[in-house]
């Protein structure tokens, strides 16, 4: 325990909890609405947002939060009313966010592309106490919307036609979840790295549904997946020199695997025992055969 001595290994390892917690709460109103790649997404745009940072010699987290909400509230619009070419306007923004940070980091004072690879792909050492600051009041924001608007956001992912009828302002609902996913591929763009934080936002909901299919109990599965892959993953870079990131993903599709494997020989035991409960049908000599039966019906 001896890496609990150096204060960057305290702050990546909070920064960890934190990430494990949200991306996860988040995670499952994008599953349940199928817009798992959706954080992919946000995480290209906010590569831009990195690159303002460095061009204007600004916090990069700040700036790719103000940037990947941004994009995020496009997401939505374009989803809204893009229609038959939404895909091609979602491309777009996709790609050209991910252009953008490259070549506004090259613009930046002594920038480079290498500046780019801890926000890509997650870093232990440079996770700077303002990060900490930043990410703590981003995961506050987080776990507020996905607790506090809970039955709602639940309500609307799993059918927007009837949270409509209920009376729900759907489309408010739906921008407040495109932001909170934009936040939180913020919160872990230090530690998962942009391009791998959609796998933490929808690897453990999928493995927790493995065992599950209630929504609270998925909801509490996968964060706690998420708290100990994070973790785990953050631990094993420092002693391995390995990517955080990568090993984080790694590890949470190792997760995945296993519960997959738990979660078959389990459903194969529930489905005999339901099987067993089932009421014995009648016995052959008291049934009413099929052919005289529908006779009755039509009076013969």
């Amino acid at each position: 325990m001896e890496f609990l001595n150096y204060a960057f290994m305290q702050r990546a390892l909070l920064a960890a909890v934190l990430v494990g917690i949200t991306a996860p709460a988040v995670g499952i109103y994008l599953v349940q609405r199928r817009q798992a790649l959706m954080g992919d997404g946000i995480g290209h745009v906010a590569m831009t947002g990195v690159g303002l940072g460095f061009l204007l010699s600004t916090s990069p987290v700040w700036m790719a939060t103000a940037v990947s909400v941004l994009g995020a509230v496009l997401m939505e619009l374009i989803r809204w009313y893009g229609r038959t070419r939404g895909d091609i306007a979602l491309a777009m923004l996709f790609y050209g966010g991910m252009a953008g940070g490259v070549m506004l980091i090259n613009l930046a004072p002594g920038g480079s592309n290498a500046n780019l690879t801890s926000y890509l792909f997650g870093s232990l050492s440079t996770v700077s106490p303002s990060d900490v600051t930043a990410i703590c009041v981003l995961a506050a924001f987080v776990l507020l919307v996905t607790l506090g608007l809970r039955r709602q956001l639940f309500a609307v992912s799993q059918d927007e036609e009837f949270a409509r009828v209920t009376g729900l302002p759907v489309r408010a609902l739906n921008l407040l979840t495109a932001v909170t996913a934009a936040v939180t591929v913020t919160v872990a763009m230090r530690v998962v790295g942009l391009l791998l934080v959609s796998a933490l936002m929808v690897v453990p909901v999928a493995a927790a549904q493995q065992l599950t299919r209630s929504f609270t109990v998925t909801f509490v599965i996968a964060v706690a997946i998420g708290v100990a892959v994070t973790v785990s993953g953050t631990v094993t870079s420092y002693y391995q020199d390995v990517p955080p990131g990568a090993t984080i993903v790694l590890l949470t599709i190792a997760a995945f695997l296993a519960l997959t494997a738990l979660a078959t020989p389990l459903a194969r035991r529930r489905a005999r025992a339901a099987a067993a409960a089932r009421p014995a049908p009648d016995p052959a000599e008291c049934a009413v055969p099929a052919a005289r039966g529908a006779a009755d019906e039509v009076g013969v």
